[in-house]
């Protein structure tokens, strides 16, 4: 007997991280959405050992594929799931995360009034006693605030967005060049608009995000967002045939205050303080790359990126 088609198929990229997935797909069993009108599809991205044993535990509560491929990165793993998707729509998410569990109607009602959009959503940190944490939400926050409070919306994290399967296939799906969680997104969103569609935020369509953060860890993520802008701009630089505008001074200027009127006076202060590290690791990242692709670029004919 054939199954019906969904109206979505959540496409999730995991690699080496067996219990934040699993605390996902116990979530996805929560969802207020009728369980017949939407797939699970998960990517393993060469996890050691595979993960195939904590999705198998799932595969009668949710109707669930597992793929696994060669560590390649999240870009290729959502391509990976999506060329394997039978919904009408498309819906992305991470590991690390936790839809409510009216997640997908939200998504629904928006994709309803605006079918060609890019549908993102709002994140929500479930970690608010980790202070790293906290400074990698807000600095999301503040993106948002400053990107899609315009009346055209411009990026959204992958963590949580949705669109047509046939419009996203036709986009191309994710650069598979971008080496790292990072920057693949912002270029997705970016060559979106360029191809003349809009996007569309519903922040009422929520995700828990658990993403738990030291220092050193911080450091890390936000270099490598820093690697990833580098990517970015290289990418778009070929593909519009211009270069990517640098933010103006009160961009940072209000990133660094951007905690202030969100938390207490101490705890504001010391996520500035983040805040700022964070754009310090970021530069870091960039110029790093930077270097590594003229290495490569004076090595090899192409920049892997």
């Amino acid at each position: 007997m054939s199954h019906p088609v969904p109206v979505f198929s959540i496409v999730i990229p995991t690699y080496n991280r067996p219990d934040r997935l699993a605390s996902l797909l116990q979530s996805l069993t929560q969802l207020s959405y009728p369980r017949d009108r939407f797939e699970v599809i998960v990517v393993d991205d060469g996890s050691s050992p595979p993960i195939a044993p904590v999705a198998e535990t799932f595969e009668s509560t949710l109707n669930l594929t597992l793929l696994r491929q060669d560590n390649s990165g999240p870009a290729r793993a959502r391509n990976t799931g999506a060329a394997h998707a039978r919904g009408q729509y498309l819906v992305f998410t991470d590991d690390d995360c936790q839809p409510y569990p009216d997640w997908l109607t939200a998504l629904e009602t928006t994709l309803h009034q605006q079918p060609t959009a890019l549908v993102g959503g709002y994140t929500v940190n479930a970690l608010p006693e980790n202070l790293f944490s906290t400074a990698s939400q807000l600095l999301i926050d503040y993106l948002y605030d400053y990107y899609n409070s315009r009346q055209a919306p411009s990026f959204f994290a992958s963590n949580n967005f949705a669109m047509a399967t046939e419009q996203f296939r036709q986009s191309g799906g994710f650069d598979t060049s971008f080496p790292l969680a990072a920057g693949e997104d912002r270029e997705f969103c970016d060559r979106w608009l360029q191809l003349g569609l809009p996007l569309a935020y519903a922040p009422a369509a929520r995700v828990r995000h658990t993403h738990h953060l030291s220092l050193r860890r911080f450091w890390r993520q936000h270099f490598n967002y820093g690697r990833g802008a580098y990517c970015f701009h290289q990418v778009r630089a070929r593909r519009a045939d211009e270069q990517v505008k640098v933010e103006p001074l009160r961009f940072y200027w209000q990133l660094l205050t951007y905690p202030l009127s969100r938390q207490p006076q101490i705890q504001a202060m010391v996520l500035s303080g983040l805040l700022f590290l964070s754009q310090v690791a970021n530069v870091a990242g960039f110029f790093w790359e930077r270097s590594q692709q003229k290495t490569t670029a004076a090595s090899t004919p192409a920049a892997p990126c």
